[in-house]
């Protein structure tokens, strides 16, 4: 298992920008949690704090697409510092705003502003994985490590929000996500060796067309997912709350992501005899079979190996649907495709987060992972649509 992955990490400059994205990956799992955590320490309410929260998650699916757009027609060196530092601009005018009470209108300005800025760090990586790499085994390999890699982040980085909003000051957490951001985005543009040729195209040449149906349904796909990511995550929080133990929400999630860690591993160094339609299809009915227990647990330990064992499915159904737009998106328009991807996720997140902080107001924790349930129903029901296209 492990050769498999040496074997795509030992390629030139592979190593040194795999690593950077991983670091500036980090506000993905804290932002939206730190924004809850903070908001919802000022104001005592789950319902305002998931509305701030989804504000920042809409505005960075609004513009996703055009930050992939950007980056493969401006090339990632010239994008991403640029929105790396408006997100960051962004996200201090909005703790600033909640710390010192400015009205409530400012802070969903500013939450906007960073959820807008935010860059597409997830598909560059994997557009510059694409670019470094011709084996096609080698390419799911790679996926497959981004994949765990993106689990990594979700595991340490909603404990690390939890652990110093909760311990520390409630703006800890966010302000850890800035820098990080901040530092890991300029390090990965910095490195133009490795960087893929900006798909730049003289007016006279249209662009190489996009495969909408593929691309559109995975993106639904993504969307229902989304849903579920976010109910699941401000649950989670109420969850621990309800059982007396804040602090323990962020070590569930980890919980979560650690499974879907493992499995990513796994998946990564498996030569499949299946196409990854199959594990789409698959992973997507194992997640909603895993939301099908969550309403009915009380204790905190089972809660945690029940959200181990859900997690398994998530990276394998992840890491099909990027290896379907790998196959079947343009080179010159990847970056684009998986931007639409990533704006179905981060566009379930937010009424996913709403709609559950809801429930959780009016009717407890038990009741909104029936959210989840729902989206991940869905998710299921759309993946056996899905059909793979080639390029």
């Amino acid at each position: 298992m492990l050769d498999s992955y040496g074997r795509v990490l030992r390629r030139p400059g592979a190593f040194a920008f795999s690593s950077a994205a991983l670091v500036a990956r980090l506000p993905i799992s804290m932002v939206g949690l730190g924004i809850v955590l903070l908001v919802e320490d000022r104001t005592g309410s789950y319902g305002l704090a998931g509305t701030v929260s989804a504000v920042f998650v809409l505005a960075e699916a609004a513009f996703a697409v055009l930050h992939g757009r950007w980056v493969d027609h401006f090339g990632q060196s010239r994008v991403l510092p640029i929105a790396i530092s408006l997100f960051g601009a962004g996200l201090a005018l909005m703790m600033l705003a909640v710390e010192q009470g400015w009205p409530g209108a400012w802070t969903y300005v500013f939450a906007a502003l960073a959820g807008a800025s935010l860059p597409q760090v997830g598909a560059s990586v994997r557009t510059r994985w694409s670019h470094l790499l011709d084996d096609s085994r080698e390419k799911q390999t790679a996926f497959a490590l981004e994949a765990v890699l993106d689990e990594v982040v979700f595991v340490v980085g909603p404990v690390l929000v939890t652990l110093l909003a909760t311990s520390w000051h409630p703006v800890a957490g966010l302000t850890f996500a800035l820098v990080t951001g901040v530092t890991g985005t300029f390090a990965f543009a910095l490195q133009r060796r490795t960087e893929p040729p900006a798909g730049r195209t003289s007016p006279s040449r249209a662009r190489a067309p996009m495969p909408w149906r593929l691309v559109l349904t995975l993106a639904l796909v993504c969307l229902t997912l989304g849903a579920l990511f976010g109910a699941a995550e401000v649950t989670t929080v109420a969850f621990a709350e309800e059982q007396g133990r804040r602090w323990v929400a962020g070590w569930l999630l980890a919980a979560w992501s650690f499974g879907s860690l493992v499995a990513g591993l796994v998946t990564g160094a498996i030569a499949w005899r299946s196409g990854p339609e199959a594990r789409l299809r698959w992973g997507s009915a194992a997640m909603a079979l895993a939301m099908v227990p969550l309403p009915f647990i009380g204790s905190v330990p089972v809660m945690a190996v029940v959200l181990l064992v859900g997690g398994l499915s998530i990276a394998p159904t992840l890491i099909g649907t990027m290896t379907m737009v790998e196959q079947g998106v343009p080179s010159s328009r990847l970056t684009e495709g998986m931007a639409i991807l990533h704006t179905g996720l981060v566009a379930g997140v937010a009424p996913g987060a709403t709609v559950a902080g809801f429930v959780v107001d009016h009717g407890g924790a038990s009741a909104a992972y029936v959210v989840a349930l729902a989206g991940g129903v869905l998710a299921a029901l759309v993946a056996q649509t899905a059909r793979p296209a080639r390029r």
